[in-house]
């Protein structure tokens, strides 16, 4: 089994702020970090460290070798990424002492993954694989209908939001994840509930508050999962490592609710570090840690 992951590619720039500057309001930063980021490439090294089997489907520009050469460290298959013209991707991260934040993207080389590559790359995958996609790249919509009609399992992460590209994507989709805002989002698009919306699992995070899980095998009654309190430094890359740690749970084997428990643990550890991609947990520092000790 494996998780193929059609998924952006940046550089992630972290400035620390002591507060998110107002519209129009210069300040200055306490300090500059740069690393690898991403949603996609964030949910496919945090598949790869649970245990998972990950190929990433995706794109850099001649200045983006560093970032693949990182994720091969992280045990992700990158043979299908490809080199483009465009600039690698990249964001600007602010984050407060509290931990939030507030990111600028550019897309780059995230915006013009070659449909042929991804048609290619999912040739390659067997019947029950998992493809996971998000809204940071272009080709979702092909991709879902190229995974779904080679018998593969769709997870989609609707983020960032945007009710055209997840309303265009939601018939092929097997599993859904989304954050509390977005899932007010999609209702207000829809005028659907998880329940309605026709796909079969519907997993939505909550930050603190942990998760909620709606399966239409547990006739859609809500399960409840909650998050253990921590100190938190950042959340950046917090929803991405739970649904990497989710997927790569399920194809393991685990119930759905194992799964999600197990990725509400990961998220919460990952909020206690600074960083994306670079600092997501592995799965032995998962299992062994115990909040609050």
């Amino acid at each position: 089994m494996a998780i193929w992951n059609l998924g952006s590619i940046n550089a992630d720039h972290f400035y620390r702020v002591d507060h998110i500057p107002a519209p129009g309001e210069t300040i200055l930063s306490q300090g500059l970090t740069t690393g690898l980021g991403g949603k996609g490439a964030n949910m496919s090294v945090a598949a790869a460290r649970a245990g998972g089997r990950v190929a990433h489907i995706g794109a850099v520009g001649r200045d983006g070798q560093w970032a693949v050469e990182r994720l091969l460290e992280y045990g992700v298959d990158t043979r299908q990424i490809t080199t483009v013209d465009s600039a690698t991707g990249n964001a600007i991260v602010m984050l407060d002492p509290a931990g939030e934040n507030t990111i600028l993207v550019h897309p780059g080389a995230n915006a013009t993954v070659p449909l042929d590559q991804v048609g290619i790359a999912l040739t390659e995958a067997s019947p029950g694989d998992i493809v996971v996609m998000q809204n940071e790249t272009n080709g979702q919509d092909f991709a879902a209908d190229t995974a779904r009609k080679l018998g593969l399992t769709v997870a989609y992460a609707a983020a960032p939001f945007a009710a055209e590209a997840t309303q265009a994507v939601l018939p092929q989709v097997d599993i859904l994840f989304l954050n509390a805002v977005e899932m007010d989002q999609i209702s207000a698009a829809t005028g659907l509930s998880p329940a309605t919306l026709g796909v079969a699992t519907v997993v939505v995070t909550k930050g603190a508050a942990g998760c909620t899980l709606y399966d239409q095998n547990s006739e859609w009654v809500p399960q409840d999962i909650p998050a253990p309190k921590v100190e938190v430094v950042d959340t950046t890359g917090a929803g991405d490592t739970f649904t990497g740690y989710f997927l790569a749970a399920l194809d393991r084997g685990a119930t759905k609710r194992e799964a999600a428990e197990l990725a509400i643990k990961a998220s919460a550890l990952m909020v206690t570090r600074a960083g994306t991609a670079d600092v997501i947990p592995d799965l032995k520092d998962v299992l062994d840690w115990s909040p609050n000790t």
